[in-house]
């Protein structure tokens, strides 16, 4: 009996966890992501704002711009967490993120796809070191006319 209470004690434990609040990784220190689109041009992404969903713990509200050449966008989006990897020293986040640009014109659209947050843990201090967060996914226009692979990361 005492075992079955410890493994349920445990269980809920985990069922009921929250996720804690790491809204400030995804702004990345003030600092925009870079990458590319269409496997070539340059692309900034900055992360303004960053806020968890007060219903949903593994979700997070974006907003922010991009730009590609001469052509800057505001977007709103969200990013949501799927799976977390707990390691010794290395832990890794995985989800999926949708951020919709303001409709101005042909050159505006939906960047969607996944993302790895991958970090070191110092256990000494009780900080994260050593972040490395990639975006990979695609970018297509509102109108359906373009569509564009991605790729951004911090610096």
């Amino acid at each position: 009996m005492k075992k079955f209470l410890f493994i349920f004690l445990l269980a809920s434990g985990f069922a009921f966890s929250q996720m804690p609040n790491i809204a400030e990784v995804w702004m990345n220190k003030s600092q925009p992501y870079t990458g590319t689109i269409a496997g070539k041009e340059p692309l900034k992404i900055k992360i303004n704002i960053s806020e968890q969903n007060r219903k949903n713990d593994q979700e997070y509200f974006l907003a922010g711009y991009s730009i590609v050449e001469k052509n800057f966008s505001k977007f709103e989006g969200k990013l949501k967490i799927n799976q977390y990897r707990d390691g010794k020293k290395r832990s890794t986040v995985y989800g999926e993120y949708e951020l919709a640009e303001e409709p101005k014109g042909k050159h505006s659209g939906i960047f969607t796809g996944k993302f790895i947050y991958t970090f070191m843990w110092n256990a000494k201090l009780q900080q994260v070191e050593k972040q490395f967060i990639e975006f990979i996914g695609n970018w297509k226009s509102y109108d359906g006319t373009l569509s564009y692979k991605t790729t951004w990361k911090n610096q």
